[in-house]
């Protein structure tokens, strides 16, 4: 892959990760790529290829931050209500 289509995967999974604000986990899997690699995408090189939309990707990543604590804790109860409702 050059670096004009790296350019251009960068941008569409920024797009992606700010109108559905969505984790780097679900990126990667729309894209099919590790969440490693979505990480550096929109993290480094989003920095040099366009400023502005690296600042708003910044913040949808600070929200999901914050929130992944809240998140963790539903799937955890979600899971024992499953594993109760078996017995």
């Amino acid at each position: 892959m050059n670096w004009i289509e790296k350019e251009e995967r960068c941008k569409q999974i920024a797009q992606y990760v700010i109108e559905k604000k969505s984790t780097v986990r679900q990126a990667g899997k729309k894209f099919g790529m590790s969440k490693s690699t979505v990480h550096n995408y929109i993290t480094d090189m989003l920095k040099t290829v366009d400023s502005g939309v690296a600042e708003e990707v910044r913040k949808v990543l600070e929200t999901n931050k914050k929130e992944r604590g809240k998140r963790g804790g539903m799937a955890i109860k979600r899971k024992y209500e499953i594993l109760k409702s078996k017995k």
